[in-house]
């Protein structure tokens, strides 16, 4: 997901995002805990977007 991408969302739609990417890193990482995780850089992904909106939401309540 590219950053230009998210700056186009507005506010609550980056907080669900955020919220559904959550949940997906919880399950990757207890997919990954149990042996069960087939893509093991799916992890990584998922985290950079966490971080990414994240970043975006920073910027919109600090401009």
């Amino acid at each position: 997901m590219k950053a230009s991408e998210l700056r186009q969302k507005s506010k609550d739609e980056l907080k669900s995002m955020l919220l559904k990417m959550s949940r997906e890193e919880f399950n990757l990482k207890m997919q990954k805990g149990t042996g069960q995780l087939s893509k093991p850089d799916q992890v990584r992904t998922v985290r950079r977007d966490v971080a990414r909106i994240h970043t975006i939401l920073n910027e919109m309540t600090s401009a």
